[in-house]
C-alpha cells in the first residue's frame, strides 16, 4: 500500500510534532494545506528552502499547497524566536520583498497558489477585528506560548503589538478554510503556538476540524543552524549569493550533515540516499561525492540547470592546481559568479603577497596570511606560492588586467586592474 505523504515526509524526517495522527489515515482524499512566508527580507534562504521542499511533496501527492505571503503580519513581525523586537519596515519595502518572494516561490515550486493576508486584513476595521476575532482568544492560553512566556521574562519584554501576532496568524487560517477551503498548516517548530492558535480559533468559530504539522528546523550536527556562512545568509536569490557560492557552501559542508539534507533539501529517492550513506562508510570513498550530488540538485532546483552548469564549470576552472589554462575570456565569464574587487595597478604590482592578502580581504593580519602560505595553502592563477616574501609581478597579470587570488579552499577573490 502506497505511503501517506505524512508517512513519507516522516520517513525523510520532515515532521516535528502533528496536532493529530488523525493525519495519517485522511491524506488519502486530496486536501488544501498552506505554509506562511515572512517578507522581512527580498530573498528567503536556505532555511525556508524546508518549507518549500514540504509544500512541493503535498502537491507530489496530490495536494494543493497555497503559499502565504505575509504583506499584513509583515508589518508587525513574528516574535517567535527572537529574543527583541524586530524593527519596522516599511510598507514600500514590504512590497518590494513580496515581489521578490514571490518569484522565487514560481521558480521553485512552480506555479503554487499564492495569497497575500494584506488582502483580508486592510479592509478589516480595528473593532470589528476585536469584535469578531479577538473574543475567541484567551489571555491565559495566549501568555502560555512559548514565544510569548520566553520573551515576557526577559528584560526587553513584549509590545502589544507583538503579542497580537498570533492572533493575526490564527485568522490567516480561518480565513483560508472559509474562503478556499485550506485545512493544515505547515510551519516550522518554532511556529507551533502561533499554528495551535488557528485550528483553536476554527474549532471556536466554525466547530469544524484543522490540523497543523510542523518540521524541524534546519540545524547541523552541532546544533547551529543551517543557512549561515561567514558572509551572512545562505540566500536564494542569485542578486545576494551568486549560484557558484550557492553551490560552493554545500559543497563544503560536513560529512555528518549531508545525508539529512539530502533527505530534506531534495527530492532524491531514499533507496539512492541510503546508497550514498553506505558509500560514505567504505574506505574506498572519495571524500564530497555525496555533498557534489547534494550540491548539483539543490542549485537546480533553486537556480536551475544552467546556472548549476556554470557554478560546476566556475569550480573546476578555479580549483586550485587545476589544470585549466586561465585567459581573461575565462575569468570575465565567471566574474559574476565570484567575490571580485577592482584596485589600480599600483596598489597590486610589486606589492608584496601577504600585504594584498590583507588588503582584498583574504587574511586578516599579515601573520596569518604568512603561516598559510607556508602552509601551502595560497595560488596565484591556480599555481601554488610557497615563497612568503613574494611579490606580484606583472608577469603575473592575465592579459594586464586580471589576477585570481586563492587562500585555502575555501576563500577566491578576482583581483581586476584598472
Amino acid at each position: 500500500m502506497k505511503d501517506s505523504v505524512v508517512a513519507h515526509l516522516k520517513k525523510r524526517g520532515f515532521i516535528d510534532a502533528l496536532t493529530s495522527e488523525d493525519l495519517l489515515v485522511r491524506d488519502s482524499s486530496p486536501f488544501k494545506l498552506y505554509l506562511g512566508f515572512d517578507p522581512t527580507a527580498d530573498s528567503l534562504h536556505l532555511g525556508n528552502l524546508v518549507g518549500i521542499i514540504a509544500l512541493t511533496w503535498f502537491e507530489k501527492f496530490g495536494h494543493t499547497p497555497y503559499a502565504l505571503l505575509g504583506g499584513a503580519t509583515g508589518k508587525i513581525g513574528d516574535p517567535s524566536g527572537k529574543s527583541q523586537e524586530r524593527p519596522f519596515l516599511s510598507y514600500e519595502l514590504l512590497e518590494h520583498n513580496i515581489g521578490c518572494i514571490e518569484k522565487q516561490l514560481i521558480r521553485c515550486i512552480g506555479h503554487p497558489l499564492i495569497v497575500n493576508n494584506d488582502t483580508w486584513f486592510k479592509e478589516m476595521p480595528f473593532i470589528h477585528f476585536l469584535r469578531d476575532v479577538g473574543k475567541h482568544f484567551r489571555v491565559g492560553s495566549m501568555l502560555g506560548k512559548e514565544s510569548v512566556r520566553s520573551r515576557i521574562q526577559s528584560d526587553e519584554g513584549m509590545s502589544f503589538t507583538e503579542f497580537s501576532y498570533q492572533i493575526l496568524q490564527g485568522y490567516d487560517f480561518l480565513y483560508l478554510m472559509e474562503h478556499h477551503g485550506v485545512t493544515i498548516q505547515l510551519g516550522g517548530s518554532d511556529q507551533w503556538g502561533n499554528i495551535t492558535s488557528g485550528t483553536e480559533l476554527i474549532r471556536r468559530v466554525l466547530g469544524k476540524p484543522a490540523f497543523g504539522v510542523t518540521f524541524p528546523l534546519l540545524t547541523r550536527s552541532d546544533g547551529q543552524k543551517f543557512g549561515k556562512s561567514e558572509k551572512g545568509a545562505i540566500w536564494l536569490s542569485p542578486d545576494k549569493l551568486s549560484p557558484y557560492e550557492f553551490y560552493q557552501y554545500l559543497v563544503r559542508v560536513e560529512d555528518a550533515d549531508v545525508i539529512k539534507l539530502m533527505r530534506m533539501l531534495t527530492f532524491m529517492d531514499m533507496e539512492e540516499i541510503r546508497r550514498y550513506e553506505k558509500q560514505m562508510n567504505d574506505p574506498d570513498y572519495i571524500p564530497r561525492t555525496a555533498q557534489k550530488r547534494l550540491a548539483e540538485e539543490i542549485t537546480r532546483l533553486v537556480h536551475g540547470p544552467q546556472a548549476l552548469e556554470t557554478a560546476i564549470r566556475v569550480t573546476e576552472s578555479l580549483a586550485p592546481g587545476s589544470q585549466t589554462k586561465l585567459d581573461a575570456q575565462t575569468l570575465e565569464s565567471i566574474a559574476h559568479d565570484m567575490p571580485s574587487c577592482q584596485l589600480l595597478p599600483e596598489a597590486v604590482v610589486d606589492v608584496k603577497l601577504i600585504d594584498l592578502l590583507v588588503n582584498i580581504g583574504l587574511q586578516s593580519s599579515k601573520g596569518d596570511a604568512r603561516r598559510l602560505i607556508r602552509n601551502g595553502g595560497v595560488y596565484i592563477n591556480n599555481e601554488k606560492i610557497e615563497d612568503e616574501n613574494c611579490s606580484i609581478k606583472s608577469n603575473m597579470l592575465i592579459e594586464n588586467k586580471l589576477i585570481l587570488i586563492a587562500a585555502g579552499k575555501k576563500n577566491k577573490m578576482l583581483v581586476r586592474i584598472s
